[in-house]
Formats: C-alpha cells, sequence, structure tokens
C-alpha cells in the first residue's frame, strides 16, 4: 500500500457536527459513483451513529461510521475520495473506529461490517473475516465480515 507523506486527522462525533462534510464524501462515492439510490444511502441511523471525518493536508477526505445494533457494532459507509484512494486513508479511519470501539466496549463483542466484494482485502488486512455467502445491498455483491482480530 502506497504511503502519504501528508498528515491524515481523524475526528469523531455525532451527526449533527459532521454530517454535511460526511454525507459529501459519501454522496459522491456511494451515489454518483456507485449508483446507489439516495434514499438508500441516507437512512434512519445517522443520529445513532458515531461518524468519522479523516482529513488529508486539511481537506475532507474520507468518512466511516458505527452503531450499536443486536447483532453487536456494525461498520458502515466507509467511504475514501477517488483522488485520495490508497494513501492510507481507509485504514486509518478503520483502525481509528476499532481503537474506539474497543475502549468504549472492552468486553468481548461482535464488530462486523456489511463489505463490498471489491474491498475484500482491505478488510482482510484490518483484521476481519468472511463468513457465509455474497448478498446484494443496492446491487452490490458483499460479504458479511467480522473482527477477528480482538
Amino acid at each position: 500500500m502506497q504511503q502519504t507523506l501528508l498528515p491524515i486527522e481523524i475526528v469523531s462525533g455525532t451527526a449533527e457536527a459532521l454530517f454535511t462534510e460526511t454525507y459529501k464524501i459519501r454522496s459522491l462515492v456511494f451515489v454518483e459513483e456507485q449508483n446507489v439510490p439516495e434514499d438508500e444511502e441516507k437512512d434512519e441511523y445517522e443520529a445513532i451513529c458515531r461518524h468519522y471525518l479523516a482529513t488529508l493536508a486539511g481537506e475532507p477526505m474520507g468518512t466511516a461510521r458505527w452503531r450499536t445494533t443486536d447483532k453487536g457494532i456494525k461498520l458502515e459507509r466507509f467511504a475514501v475520495m477517488p483522488t485520495a484512494r490508497k494513501k492510507g486513508i481507509g485504514a486509518a479511519i478503520a483502525k481509528q473506529v476499532l481503537q474506539d470501539i474497543l475502549i468504549e466496549y472492552p468486553e468481548k463483542i461482535t464488530i462486523y461490517c456489511h463489505a463490498q466484494v471489491s474491498a475484500l482485502a482491505f478488510w482482510e488486512s484490518q483484521g476481519f473475516v468472511a463468513e457465509g455467502e455474497v448478498f446484494y445491498e443496492a446491487n452490490i455483491a458483499h460479504y458479511l465480515m467480522k473482527y477477528a482480530a480482538k
């Protein structure tokens, strides 16, 4: 993986605090690039999620969120701007998200995501393992992946 020499800064917060910037990235990546319907991209869980915004040299370049579900902690909406890919931003966000979750939930808890098939190697590099068969969300192939590196 190619690393950047520019500093990646990551902040976390509520949808109220970060949604304007994070949704710009999500809209570009998911709605425009991947043709996800906007009404599927923006959902009823925004207010209950912890949101993350990554900047590179002060410019918003990546985002993610997580929330608790009846199955554990679900990581969602990981997106990096096309011009900033392969610069370590996704890995930096994943590292921060996992660190925050493990501090907040020190007891054993399932951490999982629905990973796009094209991102399988990325999630494996973050300590996740695919389970089950391929399924589709927003007409995109996904795997259920669970964090195994506790």
